[in-house]
């Protein structure tokens, strides 16, 4: 199973979106709230190669983007790959 993390924030439509397809998917994640933690926010730009908006996801470590990508990902049938991987 793949590790899945995902920085959000409470007020984000996108985070919510990203959250219920991997929830959909019957994934379990990691989700970092960067209004909770905002020290944690610095980390998250630097992981994500200075993209600063939320959510970023990663899964097993590799930086996918954002609710966007991840969706783009299910659509092409590349996603299921790799969260099972």
């Amino acid at each position: 199973m793949s590790m899945i993390e995902i920085y959000t924030k409470p007020t984000c439509g996108f985070c919510h979106m990203a959250k219920r397809l991997l929830t959909a998917k019957g994934v379990s994640f990691t989700e970092v709230n960067i209004s909770a933690q905002p020290e944690r926010r610095g980390e998250m730009i630097q992981r994500a190669g200075g993209r600063s908006t939320v959510p970023q996801i990663f899964i097993n470590g590799k930086h996918v983007g954002g609710c966007d990508q991840l969706l783009g990902l299910d659509r092409q049938g590349k996603l299921d790959a790799m969260l099972t991987a």
